[in-house]
Order: C-alpha cells, then structure tokens, then sequence
C-alpha cells in the first residue's frame, strides 16, 4: 500500500539522542519547523528539532499537497510568492518532492463567487501574479470532459502541487545534512525558564539548554503555551482527504469549488476533499475563545459539522491534561500523531460531486483516506511572533491549512527573525498581541 500520509507506524529516520546543549530548540516537525530548522543550520546555528511522533506526521503529510498564491490573504500573498520560488529551487536538487507547476483552478457556480475572484484580483495585479478570470468556456477548454455548470473560474499558472508525504520528509533530510539535529519520538514536555526567561527545554530523553525555543506544534501548540501562561486563541478542524485509484486526467494541476477539490498525483490518481466543509470537535479551548470566534462562526457554520466530544488523548479533549511537570508522561506522548478517523460521509458526497462533473470519468474509486487536525485562528492567519512575556521563546502556529505551500518561506523568516535579521516582510499582521491589543479580529473572506 502507498505509505501515505505518514502515522505513528512510520518508521523512524531520526532516533537522535539529543544533545544535552545547542542555540535553539524547535518543538514541532511539520514543515514549518523543518524549514526553521533548514535556514537556522544553513547559517551556522546549532538547532535541535524535536518531534513527540515523526516528521510531517499530522497536517503536514495530510493535506492536499496545494503550493497556491491564489486567493491567498493579503499579508500572505508576499510570503507566498517568495515560497513558491523557494520550491522551485529545492526541486532543482530535489526531484523527488513531485513539485510541478500546473495551476490552481478556482471554480465559480454564480456570478457572486465570481464577483468574489475578481475582487482578489486586485492583489495579484498589485504583486504581478500571473492570476486571470475564465469565462464558462475557459473552464470548459481546460477541464476535460467537464459537465458541471460552471459559470467561470479563476486560474493562476504558476501555482503548483508536491507531495507532501514525500516532500517534507526529503527537506528534513535536506536540513540535517547541513547540520541540523532532528529527533523523532522525542515530545517536549516543558520549556526551562530561569530568570524570567528560557533557558533550555526538559523533553521525554532529558534536559536540551537553550537560548531560544521555536513552538510549532500545529495542532498542540495552544495546549503547550497555555501551560507556561501563554494564551493564542487556537482551535483545530478535522479535514478529510482520500486518495483515488489511478484514473484518467481530468486536470493536471489543482482545482475546487465549494463541493469538491481534487490534485493529481504521481501516482496518477487523484486527492480528493470536501471543497469548504470541515467537522469541528467541541473542547474547552471552543468555550474559552467562542467570542473571538463568533465572527467566523456566523459566517461559515453551514460548512461546519460539530461534534460534542474529541476522541481521547486529543489536544482540547474534555480529559486531556491542561497542566504537568518536566517529570511525569505529558499529553504529547499520550498521544504520538493525531490520527482523526475521516468523514467518510462527506467524501462520499465529494465522489458523487466529482462524477457528476466529470461523468465519463465514472465515480472514483478511493484506495484509502485520512483526517488531518487544521491548527486555525480566528482571522485565518498564524501568529508568527516573539513571545514579549517570555524572552527566548518564538512562536509559529494557526497555519489555517495553509502551511504546507508557505511552510518555506515562513522557515525562512523565522530563521533570520531569530537571528535578529530582517525578515524582510511585514509581520505586523502575524503577531500575538492583536488579540489583547483592541484589533478588530475578522476572518478573512475564504477564496
């Protein structure tokens, strides 16, 4: 069977020990950490990334594989267009991550959403993106075999696809040859504060000193931070995807509307998800912040599924631990990858979707699907931040579902935010005090 996404039964590649010292810690092997990871070690700084279970074992080897600049967020489209020419240089010498640029198609069934893609073309007239509006027969010419009643679309070219089960491990690997330690099955279970501020990590194998700790913990990172005084208004969704047996090529590149989204893979098969439904896991975190998330909640709750009960172990699970010393088993070892059972409902209605769209296709036939946990916040964009109550202590969570794409160029920033170097973009949209500063917190209108 195809050994994707990556789960607790994955080998391991990087048993480690650790070192008992190094400059910084990264708690988190998803890609965003890797390529922390990557750039910190290419400038010569000695980083020791832990992963409680194994690299890209959760959201960043269980999503859909998308590198998208289109319909991006504002303060994103920047940082996502310096990623997009960071993956094309790493497939230079990476052929394997399956990088290959065949656009990313958006989908219009009423002339709103279209009004809707032509509103956010205004940003990528201002970057100089390759992004233009398709009439009905636009779509028509590009999707083969199409009879779905598609009034237009949105198309940008130079958007691509990888395959995240493949590429993150292969960056990883990338990042230890130039020096970087990776530890696997390896959970942090507490920062090491002295004086104020940090001055090392205690993990499952022991103490690591430190000057600085990078949290990326995706979806665990709220329930990290909040156990050393730190609160960010971060919720997880359950996304479900699935892989199709190899079928014939409706599309070479990336596409969606509200019902369906698919990508082709190497393997000629196809990645399938619900287009913009998700479930959602009920916990204590969803009470705490429920006011900061009513916006998002009043405009997209018929997209939402709601589930009274996480399943045990889970991060806002009603029965996992909210506090525990450096010394006793932590909720990360508890639970090594999250590994939600997939709405098996709601892929189905994707099949129907897609073979009514595409009828000589025939319906798809699946080989497997997932879930993946979706680290979120309120406005749809991460926090990329220091931590001011905790000198030495960054962090980089609520990726939105964006992360795999731009994963790159936020490790670089990262990197050189950590070095005291200029990041060279503007952060201000990233930081952790807009939820205490008085800043209006809308979501972002999804694209």
């Amino acid at each position: 069977m195809t050994p994707f996404p990556i789960s607790a039964s994955t080998p391991i590649r990087h048993p480690g020990p650790p070192p008992a010292a190094c400059d910084v810690v990264i708690l988190g092997g998803g890609v965003a950490g890797v390529m922390t990871a990557y750039f910190l070690a290419e400038r010569g700084v000695k980083v020791v990334l832990c992963e409680k279970g194994r690299i890209a074992g959760e959201q960043s080897s269980r999503n859909w594989g998308w590198i998208r600049q289109q319909g991006r967020h504002p303060a994103e489209l920047p940082i996502m267009i310096e990623a997009n020419r960071l993956w094309q240089s790493f497939a230079q010498t990476m052929p394997g991550l399956g990088f290959r640029q065949e656009g990313v198609l958006y989908l219009a069934l009423t002339e709103a959403e279209m009004a809707g893609f032509d509103g956010w073309m205004t940003h990528a007239r201002t970057h100089g993106l390759d992004s233009r509006l398709l009439g009905a027969e636009g779509v028509q010419v590009r999707l083969s075999g199409s009879r779905a009643p598609w009034v237009g679309g949105m198309l940008t070219p130079s958007d691509a696809r990888a395959e995240p089960w493949v590429a993150v491990p292969l960056l990883a690997q990338a990042a230890v040859q130039r020096g970087a330690v990776l530890v696997e099955h390896c959970a942090v279970r507490r920062l090491d504060i002295a004086a104020g501020r940090v001055v090392g990590v205690i993990t499952e194998q022991g103490r690591i000193a430190c000057d600085q700790v990078l949290v990326a913990g995706g979806a665990w990172s709220s329930l990290f931070l909040r156990a050393h005084g730190v609160t960010i208004p971060q919720l997880s969704v359950l996304s479900s995807v699935a892989a199709t047996t190899p079928m014939p090529e409706v599309f070479a590149g990336n596409a969606c509307d509200n019902d369906f989204a698919f990508r082709r893979r190497q393997d000629g098969g196809y990645s399938l998800a619900p287009g913009y439904t998700h479930d959602f896991f009920i916990g204590p975190d969803a009470f705490r912040h429920f006011g900061v998330y009513l916006p998002t909640l009043k405009q997209d709750w018929r997209a939402t599924k709601f589930h009274a009960l996480a399943p045990r172990h889970f991060p806002d699970a009603w029965g996992t631990a909210r506090r525990w010393s450096g010394d006793e088993v932590s909720p990360f070892e508890r639970q090594r990858v999250l590994n939600p059972a997939p709405n098996l409902k709601a892929l189905s209605r994707v099949q129907d979707a897609f073979a009514s769209a595409f009828p000589q296709a025939g319906r798809p036939v699946l080989s497997h699907a997932w879930g993946g946990m979706i680290d979120t916040m309120p406005d749809v964009i991460p926090v990329i931040d220091r931590d001011g109550a905790i000198p030495g202590l960054t962090i980089a969570t609520g990726l939105s579902g964006h992360g795999f794409g731009i994963g790159p160029a936020f490790g670089r920033i990262l990197a050189d935010l950590m070095t005291g170097n200029d990041p060279g973009h503007d952060l201000h949209p990233f930081r952790l005090s807009r939820f205490s500063d008085g800043s209006v917190i809308a979501p972002s209108t999804p694209l």
